[in-house]
């Protein structure tokens, strides 16, 4: 069965990002009806995954390194997009993520207030990723520095929980169909199966969005059609945590969303870093 190796410090695996970072990026979500930009809220949602992760792999005074995270930006340029002391960098242990935030930020957050209302607390939200928009959309690029990377990191650890893959964008790809260098990148694979590639399109439209399909049929045209041929079906693991959260996932679905709103996106970064296998 794959999918069923063991995630420890001794046999890790890890995420990579694939975040859109072009001009567009700079509407907001659903017309002028979202106060943020789709990058402003992608890059609050990645933080606050990372943070996420950072929690999960934490155990008493020490952060274990059950994963590597890399972060690949696409927009004027594609490169890692790390900020502060990470800069420059791709996959990187879990550990030294925790530790080397940009900065620390204070947000407001409801709290409940212990009589049935809720309250505004000020609460500490680290930032490894800020908001980038300009350019435009080189996925094929940003796919062929991810496949490169995979690649690589499979070599070192050929017996782990593959490689799970967020790519998120709103445009289609300016260099070329992603459908080859996508395809390709979903080839790699460890002992355990082939690497997991989730991708998730967000909109500036107030329209219908697709979640999870199992087939092309439903999708309204060929960038839908492109970004599904190289969307993973979603293992059983995954389609735990999406019950958790109330998205139904059939089997046979793909880890594919078009058109998504905030809480779409917000899901699947949920979805697509909640393996159960972790020890």
């Amino acid at each position: 069965m794959p999918y069923t190796a063991e995630i420890s410090r001794a046999n890790p695996s890890c995420f990579l990002f694939l975040l859109d970072q072009s001009g567009s990026m700079n509407d907001r979500f659903g017309g002028n009806e979202s106060p943020l930009s789709k990058a402003q809220f992608l890059a609050d949602v990645a933080n606050r995954t990372i943070h996420d992760l950072c929690l999960r792999c934490s155990a008493t005074e020490e952060i274990r390194n059950y994963y590597d995270i890399a972060v690949i930006g696409y927009g004027s340029a594609v490169g890692p997009a790390f900020a502060g002391g990470l800069t420059g960098r791709t996959f990187i242990p879990i550990s030294e993520v925790a530790n080397t935030p940009a900065r620390v930020d204070q947000r407001m957050k409801k709290v409940p207030d212990g009589a049935g209302g809720l309250v505004e607390q000020s609460v500490r939200f680290p930032v490894w990723l800020d908001p980038q928009a300009s350019g435009g959309t080189p996925m094929c690029e940003a796919i062929r520095q991810a496949t490169s990377l995979v690649g690589d990191w499979i070599k070192q650890h050929p017996t782990s929980f593959p490689p799970t893959i967020l790519n998120i964008t709103d445009g289609e790809s300016t260099d070329g169909d992603p459908s080859g260098p996508g395809q390709e990148l979903q080839r790699l694979r460890t002992s355990d199966g082939e690497v997991l590639v989730f991708n998730c399109h967000v909109t500036a439209q107030a329209i219908g969005k697709i979640e999870y399909p199992s087939g092309p049929d439903s999708l309204p045209n060929d960038h839908a059609r492109a970004l599904f041929s190289f969307s993973s079906l979603i293992p059983p693991v995954f389609r735990q945590t999406a019950t958790q959260l109330g998205v139904d996932i059939q089997e046979g679905a793909r880890a594919f969303v078009f058109n998504a709103d905030p809480v779409s996106l917000a899901q699947f970064f949920e979805i697509g870093t909640r393996p159960a296998n972790l020890r």
